[in-house]
């Protein structure tokens, strides 16, 4: 399927490596010029020289936390008019509820509510006038299913998926499209962190943590980052302007509610 973005500009929050990367890998693929962001530059310059070898896409490289006002300048003054923004950062630590100051909350809602938000106030007048525009926020499965030592995570981005609830029936109009891409459990190095930490509690290895709930996921694996881009490029296509305001669940198929 041609998904009829070629020539079109991209920003790609938070992609050096994982889902974000995955992302831009996808949307290259298809003849978008991207632009990538990360705090560390030699991951983020390795990543886009593996994505311009694969692809033959402009790859454009913002260093700089986008959770700042300093990150999200770079990274709107390397694209300044996107048609795409595909917002992601790095989810909060897990944890008890019970240790988590005002500033531990702060800084959760700061990367995952506020700064997407920012970003969108940011664009999303230029791709109305336009008259094309896709953002895709990626959140997590458990907006859908709350996982309980995720609390921070869990708030914030709910937070995010309630505001773009409302903005995106009044863009939609003008062929600027706004949806949640939800995942689970992906082969990722977030992945491998998390499990860290529920290992440490039950005293077993990392490995034994994940091949556990490997086993049980109705897929009986964790996900490829290249589905997750793949899904993303697809929300990002000609083909999505009558979709928006949706939040779509990759977690081979762990969410067991029939909405």
């Amino acid at each position: 399927m041609d998904l009829g973005i070629a020539g079109r500009r991209a920003i790609v929050c938070a992609a050096s490596k994982g889902l974000g990367k995955a992302c831009a890998m996808a949307l290259a693929r298809e003849g978008v010029a991207v632009t990538i962001t990360a705090r560390g530059r030699d991951a983020l310059e390795a990543a886009a020289a593996e994505i311009r070898a694969a692809t033959g896409a402009t790859v454009t490289t913002a260093v700089g936390d986008i959770a700042t006002d300093e990150g999200r300048a770079a990274a709107l003054a390397a694209c300044p008019e996107p048609d795409i923004l595909v917002n992601n950062a790095g989810g909060p630590p897990p944890g008890d509820f019970r240790d988590w100051d005002r500033d531990a909350w702060m800084r959760a809602v700061d990367a995952n509510m506020i700064t997407p938000i920012l970003l969108i106030k940011a664009t999303v007048d230029g791709m109305i006038a336009r008259r094309f525009g896709r953002i895709v926020n990626i959140t997590s499965a458990a907006v859908k299913a709350p996982i309980p030592n995720l609390g921070l995570s869990n708030g914030a981005r709910a937070g995010l998926t309630g505001f773009v609830a409302g903005l995106s029936r009044q863009t939609v109009s003008h062929n600027v499209t706004i949806n949640n891409l939800l995942p689970g459990p992906f082969e990722t190095d977030r992945l491998r962190t998390t499990m860290e930490g529920a290992a440490k509690a039950k005293g077993v290895s990392v490995e034994e943590v994940l091949e556990a709930r490997r086993a049980t996921n109705p897929a009986k694996r964790y996900g490829d980052p290249a589905e997750f881009g793949s899904v993303c490029a697809f929300l990002c296509s000609v083909h999505t302007g009558y979709m928006t305001g949706q939040n779509v669940v990759l977690d081979g198929g762990s969410y067991p509610g029939t909405l």
